[in-house]
């Protein structure tokens, strides 16, 4: 999420403008931009074009943000696209919106969705953006307690051709967690019986440990595999997602996060600051229940978002030059620093 979010935020869509006297946030256009970004949003112009022209769609678009403004300006005066515009068949309308303007929808630790919990914990499929690995070892007889094993090649979330893979992965989009893990217990007893798998169907809670028993049943049989192989994976990235030590990471900052939205109400920023500074812990003193240095970045983008206008003063200065002085402190003690406070720093 960090990288995902504050990197863009800092570097890419807010890029730094010309001084008082160069144009303001209205005023923007392609050529204020550095030269890296106007080249990515020529890009994203012509892939939108692209993707416009296949619908066959006349649109009208409409931007939400100074960026927004300038990618819908740069459509609007792309010669291909005008081209399109004049013989498409279908309309639509188009919104642009800066995503920096909810940098808490893109920090924040929304609900008690798997679908998102598993595409934030699991690890990326290489060559990927949007997919994650899957480790498919359990199915295997192959024993290893090494958790990179790359023996086996990993599952993913894609599952195009399983009808029954892609129902449960919109089940982990569209339902509650408890929910969605009941729809993967059922799947895989109906897909047992299907298979005439020893199978018992128990009722209650269902527990990460009793999904991982039922997977078990189709290890030994190949046909049974190889038929239910998609709705095994999602299955199996559900299991690795409940079982991570990170999902409890994640129903902290979310606790947290409904704390701050309630107090903030309540409270002014440096009382909110000086809750955070005594959860600021260096490296050695750390538990794995701890913040790092990273999910504190990602909690202050998130509360200096949702607190709106703030008002300024000697009280707010002296709460955030605490906060400064803890972070680089622990920054500082960082055994080796992740990529992302390396590129920050």
């Amino acid at each position: 999420t960090a990288e995902l979010c504050l990197l863009p935020a800092l570097a890419v869509l807010l890029p730094p403008l010309p001084g008082p006297s160069g144009p303001g946030p209205a005023e923007v256009g392609l050529g204020t931009l550095p030269a890296e970004l106007r080249v990515a949003v020529r890009a994203l112009v012509g892939d939108l074009d692209a993707l416009f022209a296949a619908l066959s769609l006349r649109e009208e678009s409409f931007a939400v943000g100074a960026l927004s403004r300038v990618v819908a300006a740069e459509l609007a005066s792309h010669a291909p696209a005008r081209n399109r515009r004049r013989t498409a068949t279908n309309k639509a309308s188009v919104i642009f919106v800066d995503r920096t303007l909810d940098l808490a929808g893109a920090v924040g630790h929304h609900g008690d969705n798997l679908a998102e919990k598993i595409l934030s914990v699991l690890p990326k499929l290489p060559g990927h953006k949007t997919d994650v690995m899957v480790n498919m070892v359990e199915l295997t007889a192959l024993q290893t307690a090494d958790e990179t094993c790359s023996i086996i090649a990993p599952g993913c979330l894609a599952q195009p051709n399983d009808p029954a893979a892609k129902a449960l992965w919109e089940s982990f989009m569209n339902l509650k967690q408890k929910e969605a893990v009941m729809e993967a217990r059922r799947h895989l007893v109906e897909a047992a019986s299907r298979e005439h798998l020893p199978i018992k169907m128990s009722m209650g809670e269902v527990t990460p440990e009793q999904l991982s028993s039922y997977i078990q049943l189709f290890r030994n049989n190949l046909k049974a595999l190889e038929n239910h192989c998609g709705l095994l994976q999602l299955v199996q990235a559900a299991v690795q997602t409940l079982k991570h030590p990170q999902t409890s990471k994640w129903d902290n900052f979310l606790a947290f996060e409904r704390l701050l939205l309630q107090t903030v109400g309540e409270s002014e920023m440096p009382s909110v600051l000086n809750q955070l500074l005594p959860m600021i812990k260096p490296y050695n003193k750390r538990t794995k229940d701890d913040y790092t240095c990273e999910d504190f970045l990602v909690l202050l983008v998130y509360m200096y978002s949702v607190v709106g206008e703030i008002k300024s003063g000697k009280e707010l200065d002296a709460a955030e030059e605490e906060v400064k002085k803890a972070l680089v402190k622990v920054i500082c003690d960082e055994p080796g620093p992740p990529p992302l406070l390396q590129k920050i720093t």
